[in-house]
């Protein structure tokens, strides 16, 4: 009887560990790379649709995630400047137009029900502390070099998923500098956890809230059963800070309360709140043309970096993973199984990024503009508006629609 095939995944994160769960349910055997010596809670809360949570399902990590989930009713969309409600996104029967639940989750939280899901499969093994460092892809397989702390070592499989985020090694070494580089986007994020009870009842409720003002936007939601509150600004400015991880960046708090000093009251108490402001760059970039060379495939981040103006980029890595997972069952060749994996993947993944970047445009507009699409909103609807995320989050397909 021949083995099983053996996939090789450079980076343990929402991406790299729903590839690894796809593809033992495929019938591979997964080593999972991660350069971090443990998988530690950094980041903050996200927003899991019904494209997402459907294959989470599928994978058998939703049910561990689901008890430091909380599903919205709604997202409330408001004005800056005086707090009027825009719009309502109903999501409370998310599961029955969708296919499957809306939910708001701690990134940590998401990342620890897929490794705790994947350390219960014999396939997979996570390699904690090893770097990839190189990598070639031949006829009958690949072999990458790997580093953990000064010691190089050696592993080899069928195939590569570069799996490794915005900064990707499996991406440089596979694309090269001729490929669309990323590029600031002209707009920082700052996130914050607020202990919710420092916040009134109105900030509490199980709900996200949106609101939009000139050239910035503020999201907040409930994480952890209500215990704490997940609040991101978004602004347009010019950043000066460190090239490292974008988490090490701390935030002014003056700089956010002087920025956001003509909204309203509720948002300002809300962002005042925060004990402290954590604040990275937003990147952007071209589609690539490939993501797929030989034996080696990217997903996810690496793949296609997207802006978080429709709260997709763990969703789109996930719906990567379904995809990667699908075109390799089966004993699949392995080349033209990536080669299917991109061409299934790629238009939409492209369209998700390039509506992501429309989406950052509407909601920074000011002036007339601004006025303009908060009428706009207002005449759809709640039900014209939910319509037009069909297209995004349906998990069994309906055809589609033009993003808000």
């Amino acid at each position: 009887m021949s083995s099983a095939p053996h996939a090789l995944i450079a980076g343990a994160g929402i991406g790299g560990l729903s590839a690894a769960l796809c593809l033992a349910q495929a019938g591979f055997s997964v080593s999972v790379f991660e350069q971090a010596d443990a998988l530690e809670e950094v980041g903050a809360g996200l927003q899991i649709s019904p494209n997402a949570s459907a294959i989470l399902r599928q994978l058998g990590a939703l049910e561990r995630l689901r008890p430091s989930s909380l599903a919205p009713r709604a997202v409330k969309i408001r004005r800056a400047r005086d707090g009027a409600l825009i719009a309502v996104l109903p999501l409370a029967d998310a599961e029955s137009r969708w296919g499957a639940p809306y939910l708001l989750a701690h990134r940590a939280d998401l990342q620890r029900a897929l490794l705790e899901t994947a350390l219960t499969h014999d396939a997979i093994t996570i390699c904690a502390g090893a770097a990839v460092a190189g990598f070639a892809s031949g006829r009958d397989g690949v072999a990458i070099a790997y580093k953990r702390g000064a010691i190089r070592l050696e592993a080899t499989g069928d195939c590569l998923i570069g799996a490794d985020g915005l900064r990707s090694f499996v991406r440089q070494r596979l694309v090269g500098s001729d490929g669309p580089q990323s590029k600031f986007s002209g707009r920082t994020a700052w996130r914050a956890l607020v202990d919710a009870n420092r916040l009134p009842a109105e900030m509490r409720r199980p709900e996200s809230a949106l609101w939009l003002g000139s050239k910035a936007h503020l999201v907040h939601y409930p994480l952890r059963g209500g215990a704490v509150v997940n609040v991101v600004a978004i602004v347009d400015e010019d950043f000066r800070g460190p090239s490292g991880d974008f988490w090490s960046s701390q935030g002014d708090a003056a700089y956010l309360e002087a920025r956001f000093a003509r909204w309203h009251e509720s948002a300002k108490g809300l962002l005042a709140a925060a004990s402290e402001w954590r604040k990275w760059p937003l990147y952007d970039s071209a589609p690539l043309a490939r993501w797929t060379g030989g034996r080696v495939a990217l997903l996810g981040d690496a793949a296609h970096p997207m802006l978080p103006f429709l709260a997709q980029g763990a969703a789109q890595a996930i719906e990567d993973a379904a995809a990667l997972g699908r075109a390799l069952a089966g004993g699949h060749e392995i080349e033209q199984g990536l080669a299917a994996y991109q061409t299934a993947r790629r238009a939409r993944a492209t369209r998700v990024q390039q509506e992501s970047r429309r989406q950052g445009t509407i909601y920074h507009l000011s002036g007339a503009a601004g006025f303009a699409r908060d009428l706009a909103l207002r005449a759809l609807g709640a039900e014209r508006l939910r319509d037009r995320y069909d297209w995004l989050y349906d998990a069994r397909p309906r055809g589609e629609a033009s993003a808000l």
